[in-house]
This record gives structure tokens, C-alpha cells and sequence, in this order.
């Protein structure tokens, strides 16, 4: 460095310093400072325990600050769903008509209509769970008319009232056991075995052919199912509702009448009391399954989507029915290809105290499912059969539907379907409908 510079640095540092060392002399009496740190006086020292006192202070009051918000947070939650609690639902917006070849008349009417339904599970133990659907909706005319094979798998009257739809609980016994109990549930919740894989957008092709074996109402009911660890699976339940009317034979176990001649219910599985008895057994491996289902019903239950207007009219008003059904279901490997998944079925039913010839009945159902064909999780649908028929019926019933099922995005789906079929009133009685359904899940 050149003298120049040496010269300048240091006199900087000197104009620097010497403004500090006098105002330290005025402030600062090092001399007195000294003589305090050498006299007798006590002096605090710092250590590892120096701040324990405070530091425990400030962990209270922290503590007490937490509880205070735990407190809140409880309150807040009081009014909430258990952890143990998940909800789900899905509104859906239905818009279509129904034209009849001879019928005319508002039932023809296009109708726009929806359904709301909230979908509740609660688990008490982890393998338990209390099921509650609650469900709203306005549908009405041909969209909930089962004569014809309009009603929608979609469709409620509940005519915009909020309802509890379904309530039961399920319980595992052991390690392949399931026990079902509640006071509104249907048959098929408690099977062992899925007798389809088609997913209909009218309610008559549900399970395989929604007709005698596999027809069901919501009601009390309880059942039990065996599914072993290879696909075997046995099931067996009832379902009982009450009615105002009996047949003769079952008077006696009936109580007064009511006011309209009638008889009131008593309970449940009482000769008052319209009941379903449904035992199944199947099998179910990853690409096919099939089983076979016994379902007795007694005291005129009737549950008629899959037949024609006059079909089960009389035959079962009042009386005694069982009903065979036999299920089966097979999918390829990929899906995205020509070939579409299969589901088929077949009822046959005998009706007890009916003259010979007329006592008996059939059914048949084919459903084709075609998946990820033009973009992922879309899905075409093609399903078609013979609706119950008696064997005094003339004309052979016929029904059908047809759709295509593309999610818009994660959470809304689109689906444009028509449907019909011919001879569906028992008489020369043609429908054709066209819907256009949208699905809101969430």
C-alpha cells in the first residue's frame, strides 16, 4: 500500500475511535465496575437452569392457551360428523318424454325431473357400518310407471320431501360371515353373490331382470351371507312389509278390520304381513360368476318391474308365489375392445292355488357393456328381453334400452339413452322413450 494511503486509513480510524472512547468515559465507569464485580455483593450467574423458571411459566401458559382451543374446537364439532362418519351423494337431472302407440294423455308428457340423494356410513368398530341414504326427488307419470317399463333407476316420488330412504346394520361374524338388520332395507343389499354387472338406466333391467326372483321392496328385513375366501358365497334373508288386505285364507291370522274392509298388520312375518324369502348361492371369480336364487313370497307381495301391465295382476293379489332365478355374468381381460361384457338372466315362477295352465310364468334378460370406447370411463349399454309373461298370455312382451354414458369431468356425467318395447300392456301396446340424464356426484 502507498504511503498516501496508509496515511489516509489511519487517520480515518483515529477520527473514528476517538468519539467512542470519550463518550465510554462519560458513560461507562470501568474503574467502579471493576470494584462491583470484586466486592460481596450477589451476583446471578447463568447456567443450564437459569431460564427453567420462566421457560416453565411460558409452557403453562401456552398449555392454557391450548385447552382454551381444544374447548372451542369440541364445541365446534359438537355440531359435526364423527370421525368415524363419510358422506357422499349425487344429484341427478332427468329430461325426456314417453309416446305410446294407443295411450294418449299427459302420461306422454315431457318431463323434467331430479333426484338428491345423500348417502351416509358410519363404523363403530372398523369392521362394522350403520348405512343411512336420505333421498328427495319429484318424479311422476311414466318415469316412476312400471306397467310400461318406463320407471328409472333414478327415479322418486317423494315429491320434494327429504325422506330416509334406507337405514339398516351391517356385522361380520368371523372371518367369511356378514349379518344384515334394519327396518328399511331390500333383499338384494343382503345377497352373497351380484347376479349382474349391467348398470341400467331403467329400473326393470336391475339384477339381472328386475322381475319375480329378484324383485324387491323396501321394508324390515334381516339376512346373512357366507362368501368364502374362493368365490363361494351363500345367502339367505327376509324382507316383511306390511298390508291393508289379505286373501280369504289368511283372515284368520289377521286382526279387525279398518274402516275401509280391510285388515291392519300385526307385525312382521304374520299372515298379515306381505313377505319375501330369498335364498342364493353363487360363485364370483374375476372374470365371471353365476348363481342361483329361491325367492318365496307370500300373501300377495308383488314386485312388478320387469312385467306387463295384466301379467301379475291377479295371479298374485293375495296369494302365494316362488320364484327361480338363475344369474350370470362374464367381462374379457381389457376392456376398450369390440367385445363387451355379458349379463344374462332367467326367471320362472309357479303360483300356488291357480289353475293349471296359468300357473306358472318366465322371463329372460341380456345386457351388453361396452367400456373406455372412445374415451376413458365412457360406457355404451345395450340390454333387452322378455318381460314376465304368463303362460294364458297371447303375445310375447318385449322391451329394451340403449345408451351412452361419457363423463363431461370427474364429477358429472352425461348420458343420452332411448328405450321402449312392444306388447308391454299384455295387449298390442307399444312404447318408445328418449331421456337425457345427467349425474352429479360429489
Amino acid at each position: 500500500m502507498k504511503l498516501f494511503q496508509k496515511l489516509l486509513v489511519a487517520s480515518t480510524a483515529a477520527s473514528l475511535i476517538t468519539p467512542l472512547a470519550a463518550q465510554a468515559s462519560d458513560t461507562l465507569n470501568l474503574e467502579e465496575m471493576n470494584n462491583y464485580a470484586s466486592s460481596n455483593s450477589k451476583v446471578q450467574r447463568f447456567d443450564n437452569k437459569t431460564f427453567i423458571n420462566e421457560v416453565s411459566e411460558d409452557i403453562a401458559n401456552l398449555k392454557g392457551r391450548l385447552d382454551g382451543l381444544e374447548a372451542q374446537q369440541n364445541d365446534f364439532e359438537a355440531g359435526s360428523f364423527s370421525d368415524t362418519t363419510t358422506m357422499d351423494g349425487k344429484a341427478i337431472f332427468d329430461l325426456g318424454f314417453m309416446d305410446f302407440s294407443e295411450t294418449e294423455g299427459s302420461v306422454e308428457a315431457v318431463k323434467f325431473a331430479y333426484t338428491y340423494t345423500l348417502n351416509l356410513n358410519t363404523s363403530f368398530s372398523g369392521d362394522d357400518n350403520l348405512y343411512v341414504r336420505l333421498k328427495t326427488g319429484n318424479h311422476s307419470g311414466w318415469s316412476v310407471d312400471s306397467d310400461y317399463g318406463g320407471y328409472l333407476s333414478s327415479g322418486n316420488k317423494n315429491g320434494d320431501t327429504l325422506k330416509v330412504d334406507k337405514i339398516w346394520y351391517e356385522f361380520p361374524v368371523g372371518e367369511n360371515n356378514t349379518v344384515w338388520v334394519g327396518p328399511k332395507i331390500e333383499n338384494y343389499y343382503m345377497h352373497g353373490t351380484a347376479p349382474s354387472i349391467y348398470k341400467p338406466i331403467t329400473k326393470q333391467f336391475t339384477l339381472g331382470g328386475n322381475g319375480n326372483a329378484y324383485g324387491a321392496s323396501t321394508n324390515t328385513g334381516a339376512g346373512w351371507a357366507y362368501k368364502a375366501d374362493n368365490g363361494f358365497a351363500i345367502s339367505s334373508n327376509v324382507v316383511s312389509k306390511s298390508t291393508n288386505s289379505v286373501s280369504s285364507a289368511s283372515e284368520a291370522g289377521c286382526v279387525a278390520k279398518t274402516d275401509n274392509n280391510s285388515y291392519s298388520n300385526t307385525g312382521i312375518l304374520t299372515d298379515c304381513t306381505k313377505t319375501s324369502w330369498a335364498t342364493q348361492i353363487g360363485i364370483t371369480k374375476p372374470q365371471y360368476s353365476a348363481s342361483v336364487i329361491v325367492n318365496q313370497k307370500y300373501n300377495g307381495w308383488s314386485d312388478g318391474y320387469y312385467h306387463t301391465r295384466s301379467a301379475d295382476d291377479a295371479l298374485v293379489t293375495g296369494g302365494n308365489h316362488t320364484a327361480i332365478g338363475l344369474r350370470g355374468w362374464w367381462r374379457p381381460e381389457d376392456s376398450g375392445t369390440a367385445t363387451p361384457s355379458i349379463s344374462a338372466g332367467y326367471d320362472t315362477t309357479q303360483y300356488d292355488g291357480v289353475t293349471s295352465g296359468t300357473d306358472s310364468s318366465d322371463a329372460w334378460f341380456v345386457g351388453l357393456t361396452w367400456q373406455d370406447m372412445f374415451s376413458a370411463d365412457d360406457r355404451i349399454g345395450f340390454a333387452f328381453g322378455q318381460p314376465t309373461k304368463h303362460d294364458d298370455e297371447t303375445v310375447d312382451p318385449f322391451a329394451y334400452e340403449l345408451y351412452y354414458s361419457y363423463k363431461a369431468n370427474d364429477s358429472v356425467t352425461i348420458t343420452p339413452t332411448i328405450f321402449g318395447g312392444q306388447d308391454r300392456a299384455g295387449t298390442s301396446e307399444d312404447v318408445f322413450g328418449a331421456l337425457l340424464q345427467t349425474t352429479f356426484k360429489f
